[in-house]
């Protein structure tokens, strides 16, 4: 009896024991998920030296699985179109030398010395460096539907390939970045500048590897023939604007159709590549353009190629036409096979090729 006693004693003695621990555990792990958020907080405001490491895939993962993660344009206020232009509207400014606009017999002649041919390229995928500055200023002129369709896509196709060829080598070193473990201060510079060029703000990497990226090539030669009817509006020719940018505070051409009050103006370029690099950097940056970049992003994680199709359902508020603008898009680059050059790349130029001398 005793010691039955005893027994009962020690397993209520054991069992209170064990509440209490249970008791002390249960008030430990409340107060460390309560006091470390603090603890956290404190250490990035007092010790955050702005080290970039390697939590790539993390990162994008989260990007990916949140919509509230999905661009920091959905919590930041709209950026300036200057500060999100800036390299681009330097170079505008500061390019004094006078190019030559040559006419479509003279274009044709230097596509034909340098054997520049869309069947080979549809064939090959290997795009030779032939750079057109401005567009024919007899490209009205040009009776053949066909033909003109030839001539502008020549002029344009080097353009987007070598603009996408730069957004695809930025985004290699910034890949290269992500994977080591500590950073030089090269690197941090390079980091500092694509965060301004892409509107990234708090050094937001998630955003920064979404916003860094290519826009196929059919789609840009699909957006640049409906902006400027294959290259024969005024804007085009006279501004060397080939998607039809609005802005508010660069140099412009005012629409003949504006309606009174209305300030905006169509940006005007140096050189067609300008308006090349600026219509990338609109895409990808814009807020309007969110769903694109998801869109892409998602292709990406898939192991999926850039969709021209898939991708410009997403396009419908460029213009005001809105699903409409969608269905025009989509023709050209069905009737004109235009997905042929979704995987063209650039060949060296001359120049490329004695820098590795």
């Amino acid at each position: 009896m005793k010691k039955n006693l005893i027994k009962f004693q020690f397993s209520k003695n054991k069992s209170i024991n064990s509440i209490s621990r249970f008791m002390l555990s249960g008030i430990f792990l409340i107060s460390f998920f309560y006091v470390t958020p603090m603890f956290i907080n404190f250490a990035e405001k007092n010790f955050n030296h702005k080290e970039f490491t390697n939590n790539s895939k993390n990162l994008l993962n989260n990007f990916l699985l949140k919509d509230a993660l999905l661009d920091n344009d959905l919590i930041e206020e709209e950026i300036d179109q200057r500060d999100l232009m800036w390299d681009i509207i330097e170079e505008n400014n500061n390019s004094n030398i006078d190019l030559v606009r040559f006419k479509v017999d003279e274009i044709d002649f230097v596509h034909k010395q340098n054997n520049f041919n869309l069947k080979e390229i549809r064939e090959t995928k290997l795009v030779k460096p032939v750079k057109i500055d401005l567009l024919p200023e007899d490209m009205e002129d040009i009776k053949s539907t066909s033909k003109k369709k030839e001539v502008f896509i020549k002029i344009v196709l080097p353009l987007i390939v070598k603009e996408n060829t730069r957004i695809r080598s930025d985004r290699k070193k910034l890949f290269a970045i992500l994977n080591k473990n500590s950073n030089t201060d090269i690197e941090k510079l390079w980091l500092e500048k694509k965060f301004k060029q892409y509107g990234v703000r708090k050094n937001d990497i998630s955003t920064l590897k979404v916003r860094m990226d290519e826009i196929p090539t059919s789609l840009a030669i699909a957006q640049a023939a409906k902006e400027t009817g294959w290259g024969t509006s005024r804007f085009a020719r006279k501004g060397n604007a080939l998607f039809g940018q609005w802005t508010w505070s660069g140099e412009g051409l005012k629409p003949k159709e504006a309606d009174k009050g209305e300030t905006h103006k169509v940006m005007k370029f140096y050189n067609l590549e300008l308006s090349v690099r600026a219509y990338l950097r609109n895409l990808n940056t814009h807020k309007s353009y969110i769903n694109l970049r998801k869109a892409r992003s998602e292709l990406r994680s898939n192991d999926k190629p850039l969709d021209s199709i898939i991708l410009s359902k997403h396009l419908d508020k460029y213009a005001e036409t809105g699903n409409q603008y969608i269905e025009v898009l989509q023709k050209i680059i069905n009737q004109n096979k235009l997905k042929d050059f979704d995987e063209a790349r650039l060949l060296p130029s001359s120049k490329d090729l004695e820098s590795l001398i």
